[in-house]
């Protein structure tokens, strides 16, 4: 037993509190290095003694008492390249909890626990244990429960429809009449989105996030001059409201797109700041090096990376942290928007992102904050900051296997069960799925326009926990690289539309909403990975069933071995399964209901 890759801290994610009832425990042992796990777990003051009438709080070696324990085995819930993750949930019955483990390697055991390593369980201090020192419901991780069960639609307001060409700017082209440069414009806008709001929904969307919309100069709108002021391309505030209302009739929720690191080069307060220097009052409200501000070659004032155009906030000014906070509950009380997205949020403050919890969750409780994060985001997700993030790494592992062909079956495994055991269950379950953005090549060119790759990459998305987002145009077959060309006008002749994509699409998502299994309930294990047939099979069980999704992402027909008896009900031929064996055509995959 290598002693050293065991590893565990009385912290999240490693222990954290589910409910108000119920304590998650994991484990990281060497892969394929401990064969059983079981949970040495007690209340600390649950203590025995031979004579009832010298029962004591405190351990006394004369009357020879000893800590209660229940031993429970763990679960190996998962496993990456170099370690596997063992899993328990318990409920203490005082919600107070003492732990540690006994691990066996076929050959040895072995009790961890927070002191270190012994070969029987000590039982004369709990101070040996690691300690959940009592479960308070207002620790528990809450995020909106409506999350959990929403699909996503990206939208990018210049790109899906146009409309009202009233309110186009001077210079707007004719729809998709040409291909989409960094600064061109179609007139896409609220009225657009309202005229295919019956689209979105026989899709089965229940959320749209939208790009930014607040006044601004660029067609991507994240250099905002004024947040309180939708820009007049999109319409109206009184449009918006309308848009907002009609959604929300049909069962959509809205989350916008809050770009609080920086603001826009003709944002009120940097344009004051321009004309002034430093007799500007506003001075203090950005990072500036040195008067007067210059541009090139290089901004002598902090930018988003090292665009002149999108000078950095000082979220610690206390004028910003106000302005900024203002703008959160102005939408989420005026117009009733249901979520911020919140743009490059990992290079503002932690303090900042506090205070912003505070005040949106004061003004609906429901609001679901999302963090544009692309990497290890922890310390995000204690519970005072973000309820979720992008999840990125499910991303990147998505498109490196289905679409790219960098990666085999078992490290496309491993690099999810990662993914899982990176964050909470609480996280995980509205966690921002996405395959593809206004910031990434699309996922079909991604996959070199093969239908059938970007087909896989959808059934991964769609049976994965989390809260998956298609972006706009996604299941129509639209394509483009890397920014401007993933920003394509979305296509609305059907002629221009691969309808049987649309309608793969379709069944997908109602297969989530039938089986909830298949959306956020229950465990994700993998419990099949071939690297020679680069074929998964990807478990999800829950209290409502157990259900199997088979990948062949291979040129070659495969048959994928049964990955326990039984009998199944395949969920896209709607037939039934003599057992769970299935045979796949390349690049293919299916769901199977185990009956």
């Amino acid at each position: 037993m290598l002693k050293e890759a065991v590893f565990h801290r009385a912290m999240s994610p490693f222990v954290y509190k589910y409910d108000e009832n119920t304590i998650h425990i994991r484990l990281q042992t060497k892969k394929n290095d401990v064969e059983h796990v079981e949970l040495i777990w007690g209340d600390p003051y649950d203590w025995h003694t031979e004579n009832p009438d010298d029962a004591d709080w405190n351990f006394d070696p004369s009357k020879t008492n000893h800590w209660n324990t229940f031993e429970t085995s763990m679960k190996r819930s998962g496993s990456d390249e170099l370690y596997d993750y063992w899993f328990i949930d318990v409920i203490p019955p005082f919600r107070r909890l003492r732990y540690g483990f006994r691990l066996h390697d076929g050959q040895t055991t072995q009790v961890f626990t927070e002191r270190g390593w012994f070969n029987e369980k000590p039982l004369d201090d709990t101070g040996y244990y690691f300690c959940v020192p009592y479960l308070n419901k207002i620790d528990v991780f809450t995020s909106p429960a409506w999350v959990k069960d929403t699909v996503w639609y990206q939208i990018f307001p210049d790109r899906f429809a146009n409309g009202d060409p009233s309110n186009d700017p001077t210079g707007t082209l004719p729809w998709n009449s040409t291909e989409p440069t960094t600064t061109n414009l179609f007139g896409g806008d609220f009225q657009g989105v309202i005229d295919h709001i019956d689209y979105l929904v026989e899709l089965g969307i229940t959320g749209i996030y939208f790009c930014p919309i607040f006044k601004a100069k660029s067609n991507h709108k994240y250099d905002t001059i004024d947040y309180l002021e939708i820009d007049p391309q999109f319409g109206t505030k009184e449009k918006f409201k309308q848009m907002v209302d009609l959604l929300h009739e049909n069962g959509i929720r809205i989350m916008l797109d809050a770009v609080f690191n920086h603001a826009g080069f003709h944002h009120e307060a940097f344009a004051d700041i321009r004309e002034h220097g430093s007799n500007s009052s506003y001075r203090d409200w950005f990072h500036l090096r040195d008067f007067p501000l210059v541009t090139e070659p290089m901004p002598n004032y902090d930018t988003f990376a090292f665009v002149p155009e999108m000078p950095k906030f000082n979220t610690e000014n206390a004028e910003v942290k106000a302005y900024l906070l203002h703008v959160a509950r102005y939408w989420v009380e005026e117009f009733g928007i249901d979520g911020w997205r919140l743009d490059v949020a990992n290079e503002v403050d932690h303090a900042f992102w506090r205070d912003f919890r505070r005040v949106v969750k004061e003004a609906n409780p429901e609001t679901y904050i999302l963090g544009e994060i692309w990497h290890d985001s922890q310390e995000w997700l204690l519970g005072d900051q973000f309820d979720a993030v992008m999840n990125y790494p499910f991303t990147n592992a998505a498109l490196n296997f289905f679409a790219l062909d960098k990666t085999k079956a078992t490290a496309y495994a491993n690099e999810m069960s990662h993914v899982l055991f990176s964050n909470t269950m609480n996280v995980n379950e509205v966690t921002f799925n996405l395959i593809g953005s206004h910031d990434t090549p699309r996922a079909l060119t991604r996959a070199g326009h093969d239908k059938n790759k970007m087909r896989l990459l959808l059934l991964s998305m769609l049976t994965f926990s989390g809260s998956p987002v298609i972006y706009y145009g996604d299941e129509i077959g639209l394509d483009g690289d890397q920014d401007p060309g993933c920003r394509k006008c979305m296509p609305w002749d059907k002629e221009e539309q691969d309808l049987n994509l649309l309608m793969y699409t379709k069944h997908l998502l109602q297969l989530r909403q039938q089986h909830k299994t298949l959306a956020n309930n229950g465990h994700i294990s993998f419990v099949h990975a071939d690297d020679e047939t680069n074929s998964i099979v990807m478990r999800r069980t829950s209290e409502d069933g157990t259900y199997y999704i088979y990948f062949n992402n291979s040129n070659q027909q495969v048959t994928l071995p049964a990955p326990a008896a039984g009998q199944g009900m395949d969920l896209f031929s709607n037939s039934p399964l003599p057992s769970l064996e299935v045979t796949l055509p390349p690049y293919a995959g299916t769901i199977v209901q185990v009956l």
